[in-house]
């Protein structure tokens, strides 16, 4: 039997019915009737230095006792009695040794009298827990009672959750009144004590009330990284942090003098101009500012800001900085519009400067990318340019380079972009290493009351998804703006990880200047007139500190108006309206000093021998050793290296040519898309992945030269309008780079509808800002169905802004000067040699234009949609239309029918011409460039063929597809004097039959009619 002295620890705390029980349980009796009935067991948790008397020779004894005690208390000494007690009870076994009490009590109440006397130490374990469970709720939900509201008239909704924080809530952790003066450990998580370990409870929910309940709210605990939660919580618990020197407080005020007296000279200006003002929040500036500044100060030199249009005009005016006058004459409704394009109102438009900041006296450069209406459809956007203006500095963390987007708290909550673009933050190709977020709440959005807006208690609620800490703020305390901001600031400095500032404000005004709010807000808006201005509280309370005195504080003010009036005058000289003025994305270096093309020529796009040889053979092989690849993967190769030994190219190693020769020439080619890597079709295999080492990968495209430059591909998130959005943000940066976008199938672009709409299609118009992004678009009529079939050209083509009816004037110039005047190229390719001369087209040019490109599908594979280097050497161009080759263009006049067509419906249309053996009598012509319309080629091929019936032949129904397009610009060539006959499916509500012997049959039909050469005699 083991010795008692190692049952000298802790006992395990038992009250007496347990004692019994639990031994009963284990250990019979030995001997019936005798006075020992339970065979000892150990139950210890403590060392036996703990109790330094017990040692080999009394252990012995004291076992006995203990068991003697354990079936009758009263058979040993009171002094046994008190100490075993103490020690069942959890007392430290050190403290259970009490001497026996004074005489003169009974025998009961000196052992009640000597084990009260000891600390119940199950009472104070758990009333520290109750304690730490307290911290907890307030770093929980400290900001579900914080004064967040500026009005004080909140409607979030927290489902009725019960309040545990408080003084009057301590009840709900077991603690008592009587509790509130003790002194508790502090634990580890928590930084409420500064410097002391132990606090007095009431001192702790005091400063707990301070850290998480005042004007400052705070959600974190979400957040499932240790080290960045005990970071914020250090920065809001600590003791005295939210201390402010004089120059501070001093800068704050001229910042809050500047916002405020901008919004005001303007309302005096032109009270009934739509300006859609900052009233009410307009502690915005100093928050940007601030984080600008630290940022600054963190080493950051650019900075890129997306923004709603609410108070538009003074971040351009006070953060960026913007001419004064240049924002006054936007008002003068006798400003004459700028040459080119249609321009945008002022409260959309961009702008790029760089400065030195005041604060850091270092150089900043700041942009803020014109956006048009459509809430929060430039975020990915900025995004973009962000990772590409990191990616041509060689900032791989983002600490040069950094995007600050402002939100309406509606849009924020209501958005789905919004989503889409936090599921991009942590992408390895996507990330921009942390995006500080800022809601300008104004609690209404328009005229909808927040609780018709959104199910989640916060707009802000949507940044939990990344583990984003949120900092709401009350917008009238500008001093709590300040520094949340700041501690944002530094949260993206050291995590590199997105942080949302919540702006809890109002809007002094309706949505905008001219509207009535109190139809639908009548009791917002009372309170709001009631309202004292955030300036003149803030002036008040640093007057009352003596840190600015009334005199000071009027001349910044007086300061400021004067410098608006001085720039108000200035402003009546400003005749035109130069939309460059605002452009937000120059290009140093790639126009003329007054932003022309230096040229209007376009070079041959073909290349030698050689150069295609290489790169051929890097497509067909594996640059890495020891790197096992899918043995499907090793047949693909190896039709590719038989395919460059022929001298001939697929669509996939056409494709690769284009890229490859981009990269040595120096220039960044990024294909971005779902599933690009592989490719949709499992035609492309730009990535290998090793059969043999997980995540081990290899881009043959990036060891084909030492001095190329990076390719990029990568599979993005199942997204189209934030990836499209994130994609042409990147095209912006820099013209020296050909950026794609690729759809897993061509109908999917629609989810990305506002990009195309808003940004990529009059983006030049309204910007002046050209892109020459591409969009890959899958598209053709294979059975697969309404889906998967239609990349909708028509919608493409009619967004197109050239004239049908005007047939232009043909000069030597004329194919680039149309690409010029054009405000997007849409192509339908039929090569792979024009597929590569189109991509390779699109860097070459003078200027920069988005290209859209319907794709094939079948003829990834097709074995006769393959072309030869000959195609592709020096001397060779895109084909805008590629005429009839074969014999009818050796015998014209004899030709009945004229087929114009695009894409591959043309392999159909030749199969078919040669089964009916009408090769001389058909002749068919493909318009590979759709838009800008190849005039002057459609015009000599119809010439070319005097005597035949035209055609216009597409698998798409009547109503989709091109015809609408082409026909009216196939007429004007021709001045109207021959009919265009139209060879297709009927009009249809949905893209394509889902029956597959159903799409056979329409497309037998229409082939049909096209071959049937007396099919359009009467009717001529």
């Amino acid at each position: 039997m083991h010795r008692l002295r190692t049952c000298a620890a802790r006992l395990r705390p038992l009250t007496a019915s347990q004692n019994a029980a639990s031994f009963s349980q284990h250990r019979p009796a030995v001997v019936h009737g005798a006075r020992r009935t339970f065979q000892p067991i150990r139950n210890y948790t403590a060392p036996v230095t703990a109790e330094p008397f017990l040692n080999g020779t009394s252990s012995n004894y004291l076992e006995e006792m203990y068991y003697a005690w354990l079936e009758d208390p009263k058979s040993v000494h009171k002094s046994w009695d008190i100490f075993f007690r103490n020690a069942n009870a959890g007392v430290a076994p050190g403290s259970a040794y009490q001497s026996v009490p004074p005489m003169g009590l009974s025998g009961l109440s000196q052992s009640q009298a000597l084990i009260g006397a000891q600390p119940n130490v199950e009472k104070l374990v758990e009333d520290h827990l109750a304690v730490q469970s307290l911290i907890r709720a307030y770093q929980v939900r400290g900001h579900h009672i914080a004064k967040l509201d500026p009005l004080g008239i909140s409607c979030v909704n927290f489902d009725n959750a019960p309040i545990t924080v408080g003084l009057h809530q301590s009840g709900f952790y077991g603690l008592e009144e009587t509790d509130l003066d003790k002194v508790f450990r502090l634990p580890t998580t928590t930084f409420i004590g500064g410097s002391e370990t132990a606090l007095p409870l009431r001192e702790i929910i005091h400063r707990l009330e301070m850290a998480y309940c005042q004007h400052i709210g705070v959600e974190f605990m979400f957040i499932n990284d240790l080290e960045q939660c005990q970071w914020i919580r250090q920065k809001f618990e600590k003791p005295g942090v939210m201390q402010f020197t004089l120059d501070e407080k001093r800068t704050l005020l001229a910042r809050m003098v500047r916002s405020t007296r901008f919004e005001e000279f303007l309302q005096r200006k032109w009270s009934s101009e739509k300006r859609f003002g900052l009233e009410g929040c307009e502690s915005l500036i100093p928050a940007l500012k601030t984080i600008i500044d630290k940022s600054s100060e963190n080493g950051v030199e650019n900075v890129i800001m997306g923004m709603p249009h609410r108070g538009r005009l003074n971040v351009l005016a006070n953060v960026i900085r913007k001419e004064l006058e240049q924002i006054f004459c936007q008002f003068d409704s006798k400003l004459e519009a700028a040459d080119e394009g249609s321009g945008d109102v002022k409260y959309h438009l961009g702008m790029y400067h760089r400065r030195i900041n005041r604060v850091t006296e270092r150089q900043i450069t700041l942009s803020l990318v014109a956006n048009p209406s459509h809430l929060e459809a430039v975020d990915p956007v900025v995004q973009g340019k962000t990772k590409a203006e990191q990616f041509y500095c060689g900032d791989t963390d983002g600490n040069r380079v950094m995007s600050i987007l402002l939100h309406g708290d509606a849009a924020f909550a209501g958005q789905g972009i919004v989503y889409e673009t936090f599921h991009l933050s942590d992408l390895p190709s996507y990330t921009t290493h942390g995006t500080i977020h800022v809601v300008a709440n104004n609690q209404i959005g328009f005229t909808t009351d927040p609780r018709m807006a959104r199910s989640s208690p916060y707009p802000t609620d949507v940044a939990r998804v990344v583990n984003a800490p949120i900092f709401h703020v009350n917008a009238d305390d500008p001093e709590a703006v300040m520094y949340v901001c700041n501690v944002a600031a530094e949260w993206r400095a050291t995590f590199h990880k997105d942080v949302v500032v919540d702006l809890v404000s109002y809007r002094r005004n309706g949505h905008n200047e001219m509207d009535e709010p109190m139809f639908t807000q009548p009791l917002m808006y009372k309170q709001i007139k009631k309202q004292k201005p955030v300036l003149q509280k803030y002036a008040e309370k640093l007057i009352a500190e003596g840190a600015v005195t009334r005199q000071e504080y009027e001349e910044e003010i007086s300061k400021y108006d004067k410098i608006c009036e001085e720039a108000y005058n200035r402003s009546k000289d400003e005749k035109i309206m130069h939309i460059k003025h605002w452009l937000d994305s120059p290009w140093p270096g790639f126009f003329t000093l007054d932003g022309q093309p230096k040229t209007m020529s376009c070079p041959s796009t073909g290349l030698s021998e050689e150069t295609l040889a290489h790169i051929g053979q890097t497509a067909s092989s594996v640059p890495v050793e020891d790197f096992t690849i899918h043995g499907g993967l090793s047949r693909i190769l190896k039709s590719r290296s038989l395919m460059v030994q022929n001298r001939s190219v697929d669509w996939a190693l056409g494709e690769y040519m284009a890229f490859g020769s981009l990269l040595k020439e120096g220039i960044h080619v990024r294909l971005s898309g779902q599933d690009v890597e592989r490719g949709t079709f499992s035609h492309r295999h730009h990535v290998l992945h090793d059969q043999n080492v997980d995540k081990r990968t290899c881009i043959p495209m990036n060891y084909m030269d030492p001095n190329q430059a990076p390719y990029t591909v990568c599979n993005s998130s199942l997204s189209e309008y934030g990836v499209l959005g994130f994609e042409l943000g990147f095209a912006m940066a820099s013209p020296n780079a050909l950026v794609l976008w690729e759809a897993q199938f061509g109908d999917f672009h629609n989810t990305a509808q506002c990009i195309i709409d808003q940004f990529i299609c009059p983006g030049q118009a309204k910007w002046v800002r050209q892109n020459g992004i591409v969009l890959l678009l899958p598209h053709g009529m294979e059975g697969m169905g309404p889906e998967h079939s239609s990349a909708r050209p028509e919608r493409f083509l009619q967004m197109c802004n050239d004239d049908p009816d005007v047939f232009p004037k043909i000069t030597e110039d004329f194919a680039v000067r149309q690409l010029y005047d054009c405000n997007w190229i849409v192509v339908n390719c039929s090569t792979p040699a024009n597929y590569f001369h189109v991509l390779r087209r699109q860097i070459l040019l003078p200027f920069r234009k988005p290209l859209i490109i319907f794709t094939p599908k079948s003829l990834l594979r097709h074995p006769e949609a393959k072309s030869s280097f000959e195609e592709m050497l020096p001397g060779t161009h895109f084909s805008r239309l590629i005429p009839e080759q074969g014999s009818a263009s050796q015998s014209a006049a004899g030709v009945q029918h004229l087929i114009f067509c695009t894409g591959k419906v043309f392999y159909d249309l030749q199969r078919e011409r040669k089964s009916r053996g009408l090769e001389e009598r058909v002749a068919i012509s493909r318009i590979e460039q759709l838009s800008p319309f190849p005039f002057d080629l459609v015009k000599a091929e119809a010439e070319k063929y005097p005597h035949a019936h035209l055609l216009w032949c597409q698998e798409e129904h009547k109503n989709q597809g091109y015809y609408d397009y082409v026909k009216p610009r196939i007429s004007t060539t021709l001045n109207n004097t021959r009919p265009v006959w139209y060879v297709g499916r009927d009009p249809a509500a949905a893209p394509a039959t889902g029956n597959k012997k159903a799409h056979l049959l329409e497309l037998q039909r229409f082939l049909d009619t096209a071959f049937n050469l007396e099919a359009f005699q009467s009717a001529s």
